[in-house]
């Protein structure tokens, strides 16, 4: 029962990701259709599509969208400088919990918009650059990369963002969305609930993985080197990096949506060929020692692993990553919770007791209770 594998703890509308056959879908849609087809406003609003009484469609909702950015911006004037100069997940946790809390669409819009917002702030603040303000009229993806550059980006790096946000935006009954879902239950607000989530987010087991994959890249170092380094790693007893899932027995689909985000800057010549060709040499040197190694566990390529090379790509810190798989992931975090707030019914599991059994009871005198 540890980890609650296989038990089914809610029903839902929102997403499925089957890990037999390696498929995810999302509101009736499979990934392959979603991603690179639409952009990251028209996946919000399918998510949120009945769970609002307001709920805009996908025509409206860019321009609420853009108008939350600039609301969400006083919050940057405003933030300690103590607070900017942690970890960057630690900062954006501190920025969302100073907004107001509600289960409204307007709370929801914020908090999507002050992911994204708080992310490129905190990022150029730690760089002592000055924050750039939000346009309230260009694409989501297109402005956290024009505030976190500074400029406007390409067309290439729009799309490829984009589609990464696509992608990560909804996953089943996860850690982080579970996290959403209990929360939201209490009536406790979709801010506490996308804060709940983010929390559970950051650990390492979670959302920590792209940033390691790239520790990897850094040790192997040449393409060549590729299969010896991974088996001493394995030696070791070390895990690799952007391979395996708990749900997928299969290749993670989402591993080939972001690889194929990688591909029009690759054209575009903003990824390093060298550094693409050293991950897919470590890729094939891993995919069969981890089946030799660990044969009854199927150890595919996930979607960390090319994440990992396409933030980098886009020119994120390591240290930044798990920002930007939440600037994607809040959207869903907030659709759970409004589907467990309609639900009405508070998430309270049980758990099995396996410590000592008391003892056995004492004859109580007066002098012993006393005593």
């Amino acid at each position: 029962m540890n980890g609650l594998d296989d038990v089914i703890a809610a029903d839902t509308v929102l997403s499925d990701a089957d890990g037999q056959a390696g498929t995810l879908v999302i509101r009736g849609h499979s990934l392959d259709e979603l991603a690179g087809r639409s952009t990251y406003e028209d996946v919000l609003a399918l998510l949120w599509d009945g769970l609002f009484e307001d709920a805009p469609d996908r025509l409206a909702l860019p321009a609420l969208l853009g108008e939350a950015r600039m609301d969400a911006y006083a919050y940057v004037v405003r933030a300690d400088a103590q607070w900017i100069r942690r970890d960057p997940v630690e900062a954006l946790r501190v920025l969302l919990a100073r907004m107001e809390d509600g289960e409204d669409l307007a709370t929801a819009l914020r908090l999507v918009a002050g992911t994204a917002v708080f992310t490129a702030a905190v990022l150029r603040l730690r760089r002592s650059l000055d924050p750039t303000a939000p346009d309230p009229r260009a694409r989501h993806s297109a402005d956290l990369l024009r505030m976190f550059y500074g400029e406007s980006p390409t067309p290439a790096q729009t799309a490829a963002l984009d589609r990464y946000l696509v992608t990560v935006s909804d996953h089943g009954l996860n850690a982080s969305t579970f996290a959403a879902r209990v929360v939201a239950s209490t009536r406790a607000g979709l801010a506490s609930s996308a804060i709940a989530a983010l929390s559970a987010l950051k650990g390492p087991l979670h959302g920590g993985a792209p940033g390691p994959v790239l520790d990897c890249l850094d040790g192997v170092g040449r393409p060549e080197r590729a299969r010896s380094w991974l088996q001493d790693k394995l030696a070791r007893g070390e895990r690799l990096m952007g391979f395996g899932h708990r749900i997928y027995r299969v290749r993670d689909p989402r591993a080939d949506s972001v690889k194929a985000a990688l591909q029009g800057l690759i054209r575009g010549g903003q990824v390093d060929a060298a550094r693409l060709r050293l991950a897919e040499a470590v890729e094939q040197a891993a995919l069969p020692l981890l089946a030799l190694k660990k044969p009854d566990r199927p150890l595919q390529t996930n979607v960390e692993f090319y994440t990992a090379l396409l933030l980098e790509a886009l020119k994120f810190p390591r240290e930044a990553f798990t920002c930007v798989f939440a600037v994607g992931r809040v959207g869903g975090w907030i659709a759970h919770a409004r589907e467990q707030i309609a639900g009405g019914r508070l998430i309270r599991p049980r758990s099995r007791y396996v410590g000592p059994p008391p003892s056995p009871p004492h004859s109580a005198t007066p002098e012993r209770i006393a005593g």
